[in-house]
């Protein structure tokens, strides 16, 4: 058992250390499109690539799910390779179906989203890397299902690495603007794909069976209304605050909330380390006064996180080097306050994970599609309610209220059938001192007086005020230093 858990805890490190890095590479991207794209352009890309984030969902229905759990129960290698080959070959068979009339009717589908003429062609780029992106999907789940985590990890940087050289490339070298966007993720997933192509090969059968496919669509179709509430809670806001204003105040709102990547990355790397500690000691006596005082750190950690980036992203993000280029371009920074908004919605996600343990200890997955559909249909009529009103602000608004709303209904369905008792002082003091900071930061900046001092006045009294509050103690900061200079 001990070498087991060994082996959970190199491949979780693996895999969660390759997704971080392989998203703050991807953010490399943000500073640079924004400093060579215009807005309106950068919004074009956006609205385009969250079209991408539905589609993946539609192209794969569900099939990589069901061949991990097939794929795990099978005998022998006989099994394991035709439980392989029968979805990889119906995913290959409909991602052509799908995409041949998407190709050949580009035009019209162009005018139906209310795409320019003169990006019609991009869709083409589109509908060929999904293609290819999907059909590596179970490849990559088969790695994952052998064990093969840093065969995993190399061929997912090495995709983003293509992607990012191609794009500096045929920015810089050759002038391509937004299209090189488009050349460079097809490249890349070409290149994803070859490399996976020996462990395709080896596996592949062409003994068909109807019977397997039919259990693992029964198995896998019902992924799909969980997969899409939890993307339109990430994603809708894209299409609908392009139709509620236009292309240049799209890629000023999504520009900034990139920039909640801080956070988020925080969350993921908490999830990683998180799912498997609460699944390996669940039956530990203490576990549940185990995982309230888990929750009071994060809280504790992310809120402190969050009030640092919050107070000064302005300056980091404007913040000019190399001839006048700065983090975020400069066109882009007038939706730079919305980013506080951003980072606390990736903070309430992150409380979202931390009760996430008891669904899964008791066996109640079942609850998440409903939970994360009420967050998606909040954020459709949040954002249709809002953005008329308050514009980006309202988009972001709405992004915190759906987060919320999905967190809070976690919370309560995890009470119900694993009941822990949080810290719910230490945790009202948290929650309540970011609001004031919050509040307190919005003021300054709607009367045009958030100077520099005043937020180092709000960080001092963030700090101070968990003290006061008996958040923490003058002793267990002792006790944490000592412990780190052991």
């Amino acid at each position: 058992m001990l070498e087991k858990l060994k082996q959970l805890s190199k491949e979780t490190a693996i895999y969660g250390a390759s997704t971080i890095v392989g998203r703050f590479l991807n953010f490399l991207l943000v500073p640079f499109y924004t400093n060579v794209l215009s807005t309106d352009l950068f919004g074009v890309y956006t609205y385009l690539y969250a079209i991408i984030a539905f589609m993946n969902i539609a192209y794969i229905y569900g099939l990589d799910a069901a061949f991990m759990k097939y794929f795990s129960l099978a005998e022998n290698d006989i099994q394991k390779k035709q439980n392989f080959s029968v979805p990889f070959i119906t995913v290959f068979i409909t991602s052509i179906l799908f995409s041949l009339p998407l190709i050949y009717f580009y035009k019209g589908i162009g005018n139906t989203i209310n795409l320019q003429t003169e990006f019609h062609h991009l869709l083409i780029y589109l509908v060929s890397f999904l293609t290819i992106d999907t059909l590596s999907l179970i490849p990559f789940a088969l790695l994952r299902m052998q064990n093969k985590s840093v065969k995993f990890a190399i061929i997912k940087i090495l995709n983003i690495v293509t992607n990012l050289s191609m794009n500096f490339i045929l920015i810089l070298g050759y002038d391509f603007g937004i299209e090189a966007i488009f050349i460079s993720n097809l490249v890349a997933s070409g290149l994803t794909f070859i490399l996976l192509l020996p462990d395709i090969l080896s596996n592949l059968t062409f003994n068909f069976s109807s019977e397997i496919l039919k259990r693992m669509l029964k198995f896998g179709l019902p992924y799909m209304p969980g997969s899409l509430s939890a993307m339109m809670v990430q994603m809708i806001s894209v299409p609908i605050l392009r139709e509620l204003t236009d292309d240049g105040t799209l890629g000023i709102f999504r520009a900034n909330y990139k920039l909640g990547i801080f956070m988020m990355l925080f969350a993921s790397m908490f999830q990683y380390a998180w799912q498997p500690f609460f699944l390996n000691n669940a039956k530990e006596e203490n576990a549940k006064e185990l995982f309230s005082k888990v929750l009071t750190l994060f809280l504790l950690a992310a809120s402190s996180f969050w009030v640092v980036l919050s107070l000064f992203i302005d300056n980091i993000a404007g913040f000019e080097f190399l001839d006048g280029i700065s983090i975020i371009g400069k066109n882009f920074l007038s939706g730079i306050y919305i980013v506080p908004i951003i980072l606390f919605s990736h903070l309430l996600y992150g409380m979202y994970i931390n009760f996430q343990a008891g669904i899964y200890i008791e066996e109640k997955t079942k609850y998440f599609p409903l939970i994360t559909g009420v967050g998606a249909l909040t954020n459709i009529l949040l954002n249709f309610l809002l953005i008329p009103i308050y514009g980006i602000y309202g988009a972001a608004i709405t992004s915190l209220i759906s987060y919320f709303v999905m967190a809070s209904g976690l919370f309560i369905t995890a009470q119900k059938f694993y009941p822990i008792k949080y810290e719910y002082s230490k945790i009202s003091k948290i929650l309540l001192t970011c609001i004031v900071i919050g509040s307190a930061y919005y003021v300054l900046l709607f009367n045009n007086s958030l100077l520099i001092g005043y937020k180092f006045i709000l960080l001092a009294a963030f700090v101070l005020s968990l003290f006061v509050f008996n958040v923490i103690k003058v002793s267990e900061i002792k006790s944490v230093l000592a412990l780190l200079k052991k």
